[in-house]
C-alpha cells in the first residue's frame, strides 16, 4: 500500500480511527474526512484532514475534487460512514426514522460512490471497500429500517463491482457483527465485549482488500462476526 492515495470517510469515528491508522501503518497517504476532522487527530506525516459533509452530492463531489487536485489521483475509497436506529417493529417505525437510516447508510454511500468512481477508474486498479452490517443478511426484530438500508447498500456496492471491473476496479463490502467501539460499550454495558468484533480486525481486512492480495476479490460480501457468530 506504500504510495497509495486512500480516502477514509468517517475517519475519526469508532471504526474509522482504526481504519485510518491501519492504512497509515501500511504506508498509504490517507485523506481522512468527517464533518469535524482535524489534522491533530492523527500524528502522522502522511495524514491529511479534509472536513466535509460527504453525505450530500455537493459535499462528496467537492471532497473528491480536492483530493485529486492536491494529490493527483485517488486509489482507494474506504467508506465507514453509517448510522443506527432501532428498537421498534416495522409496524411501529415512523417515517423519520426510516428515512434517517436510508440517508445515513444508503444515500451517503451512493453520493460517495458517484463522486469517487470516475477518479477510481482512472487509477487503473481502484478499490472500494465499504462497511455494511450483519443485519443486511440476517435481519433481526426491531432493526427493520437499519437492516433494510444496509441490505440496499450491499446491492449498490455489488452493482458498482460489476459496472467497473472493465477498468480494473473492485468493490467489496464487509459485514461486521457487533463491534467493540466506545459507543457500543456505552449503550450495551452489560455485554461480553470479548465476543465482539475488534475494529482492528476489520481495518486489517480493508487494507488487504485494497492491496495486491485482494486484487481478485470483487463483489464480495464478507461476514466478520467475531466469536459471537
Amino acid at each position: 500500500m506504500k504510495g497509495k492515495i486512500v480516502l477514509v470517510t468517517g475517519a475519526n469515528g469508532g471504526l474509522g480511527t482504526s481504519v485510518t491508522q491501519a492504512f497509515l501503518d501500511a504506508g498509504s497517504t490517507v485523506v481522512g474526512t468527517s464533518r469535524k476532522i482535524q489534522a491533530s487527530d492523527f500524528q502522522h506525516a502522511n495524514f491529511i484532514a479534509m472536513p466535509a459533509d460527504a453525505t450530500t452530492r455537493e459535499g462528496a463531489r467537492v471532497l473528491v475534487d480536492q483530493v485529486v487536485a492536491r494529490l493527483g489521483r485517488l486509489d482507494v475509497l474506504a467508506h465507514t460512514v453509517g448510522g443506527f436506529a432501532g428498537g421498534k417493529t416495522v409496524a411501529e417505525t415512523d417515517d423519520a426514522t426510516f428515512q434517517q437510516m436510508i440517508d445515513a447508510n444508503l444515500y451517503s454511500t451512493f453520493q460517495m460512490l458517484r463522486a469517487a468512481i470516475p477518479a477510481l477508474r482512472k487509477s487503473g486498479n481502484g478499490r472500494v471497500i465499504a462497511i455494511g452490517s450483519r443485519a443486511a443478511l440476517e435481519p433481526g426484530a426491531g432493526v427493520g429500517a437499519y437492516g433494510a438500508s444496509k441490505a440496499a447498500m450491499v446491492s449498490l456496492i455489488r452493482t458498482v463491482a460489476q459496472e467497473n471491473k472493465d477498468a480494473g476496479m473492485t468493490a467489496n463490502v464487509i459485514l461486521p457483527g457487533t463491534m467493540d467501539t466506545p459507543m457500543n460499550r456505552k449503550y450495551m454495558p452489560n455485554s461480553d465485549f470479548a465476543k465482539w468484533v475488534r475494529p482492528q480486525t476489520v481495518a486489517q481486512l480493508m487494507v488487504w482488500l485494497a492491496g495486491d492480495g485482494g486484487r481478485d476479490v470483487n463483489g464480495a460480501v464478507i461476514p466478520v462476526y467475531g466469536v459471537e457468530g
